[in-house]
């Protein structure tokens, strides 16, 4: 399995799980063809897209997926975003296990400013338990058995607070980012507070244009971790298996 960033900033969020014959899109960010273009045309190969959110880097551009592709997100998810017969979607709820393809799913749920937001625990037989959270102020919960892990560290506390001195960040945005984004300290906490003795992979994705420092946050995790530890960025492939070999 091999997992691809098509984009993981508020310019738009989408990453594929694939292998030769299965793919799990995460988030509809980023146009279709673009997914296309990225899966070599194969998308008959898809078994589904998770969306964690309405907002539109998340799933702004749902409408562009054809109807074959299996939309999954929460009933409130689905009614902000109100594809209507446009989308084939499935309403999931947190904590209730389901599945697309040879993927298992849990939901949980995140705290974000959206109607219901999600994050998924993801698990298949090569990439083995699959952490995604994305877009939530802490994670609200423990998680057993992790293999690889994609989470956010949107901000670091002391550049935000720069920005908004020199006035680069409104206060206003300032207080959104605290109540809806992980921090990048929370980030490392939320990663302590689980047992990582499994994990091949952490991924850092989300992180913020202005408020976040992607090597110091790169090199921070991986000392505190011990773990392989990568920034996702726009057109990055890499290798998403249960174990390095």
């Amino acid at each position: 399995m091999v997992l691809k960033v098509l984009g993981s900033s508020s310019a738009g969020n989408c990453y594929i799980l694939e292998n030769e014959s299965e793919a799990l899109i995460l988030e509809a960010g980023i146009r279709f063809p673009e997914v296309e273009r990225a899966m070599n045309f194969n998308v008959g190969k898809i078994d589904g897209c998770l969306i964690s959110h309405e907002h539109s880097d998340h799933a702004g551009q749902i409408l562009s997926f054809p109807r074959f592709v299996d939309v999954f997100c929460s009933r409130g998810t689905a009614d902000k975003i109100d594809a209507g017969e446009k989308s084939k979607m499935h309403a999931v709820s947190a904590n209730t296990p389901f599945e697309a393809g040879r993927f298992r799913i849990i939901p949980f749920a995140t705290k974000h400013d959206a109607a219901e937001p999600l994050g998924f625990y993801i698990n298949h037989p090569e990439t083995g338990n699959v952490l995604f959270a994305t877009d939530t102020s802490y994670l609200p919960r423990r998680f057993s058995g992790l293999n690889n892990i994609l989470i956010e560290a949107n901000y670091r506390m002391d550049i935000l607070e720069e920005n908004v001195r020199n006035g680069s960040v409104h206060h206003a945005q300032c207080n959104r980012t605290l109540q809806s984004h992980m921090s990048y300290a929370t980030c490392l906490d939320a990663l302590l507070a689980n047992d990582l003795s499994q994990v091949n992979s952490i991924i850092l994705i989300h992180l913020s244009d202005r408020n976040s420092s992607a090597e110091e946050f790169r090199q921070g995790i991986c000392e505190a971790t011990g773990k392989n530890v990568s920034v996702a960025e726009k057109g990055m492939i890499m290798d998403f298996n249960k174990t390095p070999f």
